[in-house]
């Protein structure tokens, strides 16, 4: 319920972020502004503060955008399961008596058997 609540809110902001940003008159500032309004012959027409409007209403649309989200990732309803479906499916499938001690399996690598003439010989190499 919550959820279905923060989604619809979520999208209705980014309707209203696309209209206002949409709204924004180009500025001439940066390195496409400066071109384009050296094209243009110099001067912008504009009213300042609406300018202004449209930044704030942009950055705390943006601000409601980003905290919406991250509060949705709490919201959603994960039920009574701790772990995903793979690890659910993995563990049915397990007979607990197939897992072993380590020590009363066999060893990987069988133990390799010196003969007297090699224990001799690194004996007289010390």
């Amino acid at each position: 319920m919550l959820y279905g609540i923060i989604i619809s809110l979520i999208t209705l902001i980014c309707f209203l972020l696309i209209i206002v940003v949409l709204l924004q008159p180009g500025q001439r500032e940066g390195l496409s502004g400066g071109l384009a309004a050296g094209m243009a012959g110099g001067s912008a027409m504009g009213a300042r503060r609406t300018a202004d409007l449209l930044s704030k209403t942009t950055a705390i649309l943006a601000a409601l955008f980003l905290s919406l989200s991250v509060l949705a990732n709490f919201a959603i309803d994960r039920g009574s399961a701790n772990q995903s479906t793979i690890q659910q499916q993995g563990m049915e499938n397990v007979n607990p008596s197939d897992f072993t001690i380590p020590s009363e399996s066999q060893p990987a690598v069988p133990p390799q058997q010196q003969s007297q003439e090699q224990t001799q010989e690194e004996g007289s190499d010390q």
